[in-house]
């Protein structure tokens, strides 16, 4: 029985690799995005992992990846310890002691004193993440969670991307 052929993959001196010939042709690569709206009561780290699981789950992918996207200039993602909330109580003075709002060369205040040290915040940390989804979950460690890091002192909406691809069981 002869596999099917792909076009997109180099032919190689030997020729192609029927395995992984036929491993691509009949895989199916679905994509999904969604985005999430993240209320915020000010300064701190708001989890979303429980939200992105759900997304994952209700997806039918089994296997892929998931990329959050945080949509704004003063706020972050990180993937931190989600059993013991004093983790990321060290987390939030850690950073108010990089970048206190009292520092007296920032200009850019038009929004208030945390308008320059929230930007620079963000900037130290990520505004994406991207997570594998392996057997419809997704693969974060057992002590690992995914939060909105929130660099503003004033309560904010917040919106997420996420934009998920993998491939269902057939």
């Amino acid at each position: 029985q002869e596999r099917p052929r792909s076009r997109w993959l180099p032919a190689t001196r030997e020729g192609p690799d029927p395995v992984n010939l036929h491993l691509i042709s009949i895989m199916s690569f679905e994509a999904l995005s969604k985005e999430i709206a993240v209320p915020t009561q000010g300064k701190g780290t708001y989890e979303v992992t429980d939200v992105l699981q759900e997304f994952v789950a209700s997806s039918g992918i089994v296997n892929g990846q998931l990329t959050v996207f945080v949509r704004h200039t003063s706020a972050s993602l990180v993937i931190m310890e989600n059993a013991d909330p004093e983790a990321r109580t060290d987390l939030h003075s850690f950073f108010d002691h990089l970048v206190p709002e009292s520092l007296p060369f920032l200009i850019h205040t038009y929004e208030g004193p945390d308008d320059s040290p929230s930007h620079l915040r963000m900037a130290l940390t990520r505004t994406s993440e991207v997570i594998p989804v392996v057997r419809g979950r997704l693969a974060l460690g057992t002590w690992q969670g995914v939060f909105l890091f929130e660099h503003r002192r004033a309560p904010h909406q917040r919106t997420i991307t996420l934009s998920l691809i993998g491939t269902k069981n057939s």
